[in-house]
């Protein structure tokens, strides 16, 4: 039973990196329903990287932080297909080479590249895309964080560039319902063991303190988002548009857990 009617039905995922991203199982949980997978991945060697994963799809090239090399991909892809029923965004990217930094001390260039390729490609692609995408039943879906008003120290000056994200979803919706009914949701994760991830100062104690924060004291599995995504991008979801659906195991309502609280 296609109880997702994801069958045929034709995505594009961006961002995949390697195995254990939130692009990669989102393309598996699509895979399974049936769903035909393009793949998008930001470089050659990336490409290379992933070509024994996904020797089955196809993969395209296209870095984000340049706009040209979107404008091709759309020209690449409408060659070949003449329908995309959906698309996912999952790109960020943050430089830390400067090391740990106050947020009052953030570099301008790297905030503002990670406002680019973060928060601001969404539109460009999905600007690229829109003569392209299903008019009636589209979903555009991205990946958001579970909360942007948590200052925490190590995620430094991402978070804001994630309410800037936060943000686009409401105005792109507003924006394309003028002229179909395509529709933009993101999916807010707390924490998630990827190696995305991984590359934050002090990651692991956070990991572990969210796992604790959880009321199931288990934390949030990539697996889990990669399944809400794909309900995202189904017709079953066709009442939602504009929203951002929060996958913290309920960690957001639980930060006086006495667990918590006792070892503080």
């Amino acid at each position: 039973m296609d109880f997702l009617q994801l069958a045929g039905k034709r995505i594009l995922v961006f961002g995949v990196a390697n195995r254990k991203s939130v692009a990669f199982q989102t393309g598996q949980v699509l895979e399974q329903a049936g769903a035909e997978v393009i793949y998008i991945v930001r470089s050659e060697a990336r490409k290379e990287s992933l070509a024994k994963l996904l020797a089955h799809a196809p993969i395209y090239v296209c870095d984000v932080e340049h706009q040209e090399q979107i404008d091709q991909l759309a020209i690449e892809i409408s060659q070949k297909y003449e329908l995309i029923h959906g698309l996912v965004h999952s790109i960020a990217f943050a430089d830390y080479s400067a090391g740990w930094l106050p947020f009052h001390e953030t570099p301008r260039a790297a905030f503002l590249q990670a406002v680019d390729i973060s928060c601001f490609s969404l539109t460009a692609i999905s600007n690229a895309f829109k003569e392209l995408i299903d008019p009636r039943q589209g979903s555009v879906v991205t990946i958001s964080i579970s909360t942007t008003r948590m200052a925490a120290e190590n995620y430094g000056y991402m978070a804001p560039v994630k309410a800037a994200l936060d943000s686009s979803i409401c105005f792109l919706a507003k924006s394309f319902s003028n002229f179909s009914q395509v529709r933009f949701n993101a999916v807010c994760p707390g924490l998630l063991k990827t190696s995305a991830s991984a590359g934050i100062p002090g990651y692991v104690d956070s990991y572990l303190f969210a796992e604790k924060a959880t009321l199931r004291k288990s934390a949030v599995q990539t697996s889990e988002v990669a399944d809400t995504v794909a309900f995202l991008l189904s017709p079953r979801s066709s009442g939602i548009n504009s929203q951002g659906i929060v996958i913290d195991a309920g960690m957001g309502t639980n930060y006086f857990d006495k667990e918590i609280v006792s070892e503080a």
